[in-house]
């Protein structure tokens, strides 16, 4: 004898028609549910991929926390670097200067290439502690000594540039005083700085692959007409997340006049946009399980008014509406645990093979769907939330019941004698 419940056992019985395994309409709506809750899945979690991954790009070559002084310079760096390197919090600290130059190629023939990048200063002795661009170079070597300078693979491409070439860099000092010349009625002379590329990185991120060019704190401190004083203080943190509660303990130690701001506040448009980005597919995503759901409602439909007969002799026999009403609601919740269960598994699979099936889509149709030039992602990146993989799974299960709920109510309220007459 099996103890399940006469409505679990009558509901199974329903799925399972004499002649097949399985009902068609059943199955349409299992592969329904099954769909929507992979494709969730598979969106959801390359999202998060993606997510992750740009903060890693981002926060590789950006610090955590940039400590500078409210409307001036800083002279008294070397103090606030200790002050900052006393919090256990901090894994680095080192000072930096950061502007924009004018830069002129020196080809042998043709006319020069002309940008506009921004050049940041480092201490080379401290950036292993502050970002990845030591580990980051992908032709010539980490060296900024002298007039050496580093640039991003995307600005070398575009100005052509390879290690070895000079670059002449005009700085805001020149321009004054080519603006003070003009002033004055002399002859106006463009004196230019020229560099040598001694390496070209490659951080991950177009943005700084194609807009900044790094040289040594000093030669930043001329350019710049700072003399013994930077721009301020990059900082690294041992958590990234902990980046407002630091501050708050930097802003007590530091004292006032400093400003401080955090890696979310530099890049909160592009990683608000992420976020936004991801509830809306989520949102949108979620209208496939609705659609799924009026597959689960038109097959209770359907098997209600199969079963009509059999109902009334149901109640006739003294089953209650409730017990009824069990019966359809059980049969939604088991096209619904079994469509989630089957599309998390597909989801899974998809998401464990996601490379192989791109590499397999681009050899077929020869159409790149995520071109690393534009990502800068060689694969697919994925993460899987469970916290995410519950909610679809969940919410999922909480739709298939509710698209049940009206037929099963509907069937738990026939009359018998009308139910019997049903031809």
């Amino acid at each position: 004898m099996s103890r399940l419940p006469f409505e679990w056992l009558l509901a199974l019985r329903y799925l399972r028609p004499k002649r097949t395994f399985v009902s068609v309409i059943t199955l349409i709506s299992i592969i329904g549910v099954m769909l929507g809750v992979a494709v969730l899945i598979i969106v959801i979690s390359v999202m998060s991929g993606f997510d992750r991954q740009l903060k890693e790009r981002i926060l590789g070559f950006n610090s955590h926390l940039r400590v500078t002084k409210a409307g001036t310079t800083m002279r008294d760096y070397a103090v606030a670097r200790g002050t900052i390197a006393a919090n256990p919090q901090v894994k680095g600290a080192a000072p930096f200067v950061l502007g924009q130059v004018l830069a002129q190629t020196q080809p042998s023939e043709g006319e020069p290439t002309v940008a506009a990048p921004w050049v940041r200063g480092i201490d080379p002795r401290l950036e292993d502690n502050i970002s990845v661009l030591p580990k980051s170079i992908i032709a010539g070597e980490f060296d900024v000594r002298g007039a050496g300078l580093l640039v991003g693979r995307d600005f070398a491409q575009f100005m052509g540039l390879a290690v070895g070439d000079h670059l002449e860099l005009i700085s805001p000092r020149t321009l004054r005083k080519m603006r003070e010349s003009q002033k004055q009625g002399k002859e106006i002379e463009v004196q230019t700085e020229e560099f040598v590329v001694k390496g070209i990185f490659d951080v991950g991120y177009y943005e700084y692959n194609a807009s900044v060019i790094v040289t040594s704190l000093g030669n930043a401190q001329d350019l710049y007409d700072l003399d013994d004083t930077v721009h301020g203080m990059l900082v690294m943190l041992q958590d990234p997340d902990q980046a407002a509660e630091v501050r708050e303990e930097l802003r007590a130690a530091l004292g006032p006049g400093h400003r401080i701001t955090t890696w979310f506040e530099e890049n909160s448009g592009i990683l608000n946009a992420l976020v936004v980005e991801k509830n809306v597919m989520f949102y949108l995503l979620f209208f496939i399980m609705i659609v799924a759901a009026f597959g689960i409602t038109s097959a209770l439909i359907t098997f209600v008014v199969q079963k009509t007969r059999e109902i009334g002799m149901l109640k006739a026999m003294g089953a209650t509406n409730g017990q009824v009403t069990g019966i359809f609601l059980s049969q939604s919740f088991i096209v619904g645990v079994l469509g989630v269960t089957a599309g998390f598994g597909l989801g899974m699979l998809a998401l464990k093979y996601r490379n192989e099936f791109l590499y397999f889509m681009n050899r077929a149709t020869g159409f790149e769907l995520f071109p690393a030039s534009i990502y800068g992602f060689t694969e697919l990146p994925a993460l899987i939330d469970w916290r995410d993989i519950v909610v679809i799974c969940g919410g999922s299960l909480l739709i298939s019941l509710a698209a049940g709920a009206l037929p099963a109510w509907n069937a738990g309220r026939l009359k018998p004698v009308e139910a019997l007459r049903y031809e």
